[in-house]
């Protein structure tokens, strides 16, 4: 009886993203290993960033729709303390763990807003795909650019695909860098890893403005086509960069983990992150 009911229920969902407007109109996504958060126009000024906010949490259920109620019902500081896993990563304007931006003339050229709209792209128990879209902002002089940014998020994994389309005038063509907040004033990175197409960082929290955080973080990017690996000269990112042309698909993978979880140590990150090289 007992299978028959859960057969009734249709499959387990093991992904989730949903706009999140009981929350400063966040964008939250999950799958069974990671969460993440992008922020929305009620955030504005407090931060205005592209960065993507990591939740830890550890492997097995989804946890965001519960995290927000907590946040609703108990505290809004709810997910900021341990309930298998918790906010404990710092973004404020910066790439956060694993967003992208224009990089001109030797600066990261952040958007003038947090994303405006949003599409759900495809949505099943397995997958799901959304699509954030930036409006068109002055990167510098005479250089307008716009981007669509398309996440695709599947189960049991550590990474997301994204392809983000940027649309830009001024120039034929423009250098984008994806990267990781290497949280150079909470100086909290004890490791790091620069590959040929791809960054990692094994880091302490970087926000424990609620409760200490005796878990490490592991985040990374791979960009499979980049041109250069690098970290920025003002020491907070480390960036993946490919030179496109307007409209062009620029494709890579963020991801993270938690030591409480399955990924106990930098060396079996790092070994996860080089292994899509």
């Amino acid at each position: 009886m007992k299978k028959l009911f859960y057969a009734m229920l249709g499959p387990e969902k093991k992904v989730m993203a949903r706009f999140v407007p009981e929350r400063s109109d966040d964008f939250v996504f999950e799958n069974n290993l990671i969460a993440g958060r992008f922020y929305g126009k009620a955030l504005e000024g407090n931060p205005t960033s592209p960065g993507l906010d990591i939740w830890v949490k550890l492997p097995g259920k989804l946890v965001a729709d519960e995290w927000y109620k907590g946040y609703e019902t108990q505290s809004d500081e709810y997910y900021h303390h341990d309930h298998g896993g918790k906010d404990c990563y710092k973004v404020a304007v910066s790439l956060g763990g694993g967003a992208s931006t224009p990089f001109i003339d030797g600066q990261l050229r952040f958007p003038a807003t947090n994303y405006r709209s949003y599409d759900i792209v495809e949505e099943t128990p397995e997958k799901v795909v959304f699509t954030l879209h930036y409006p068109e902002w002055e990167a510098c002089e005479g250089v307008k650019v716009a981007l669509d940014k398309t996440v695709t998020v599947v189960p049991d994994t550590y990474f997301c695909d994204v392809e983000d389309v940027y649309t830009f005038t001024g120039r034929d063509s423009l250098v984008i860098a994806a990267g990781i907040n290497v949280h150079a004033a909470q100086n909290t990175v004890e490791r790091q890893l620069v590959l040929p197409h791809g960054v990692a960082i094994w880091e302490h929290a970087s926000d424990q403005t609620f409760e200490p955080e005796e878990g490490m973080l592991g985040v990374a990017v791979v960009m499979p086509e980049a041109d250069v690996t690098f970290i920025t000269d003002d020491g907070t990112h480390l960036v993946t960069c490919k030179r496109i042309v307007s409209g062009q698909p620029l494709r890579y993978r963020f991801g993270s983990c938690w030591s409480k979880g399955d990924v106990k140590t930098s060396e079996e990150w790092f070994n996860l992150v080089s292994a899509l090289e």
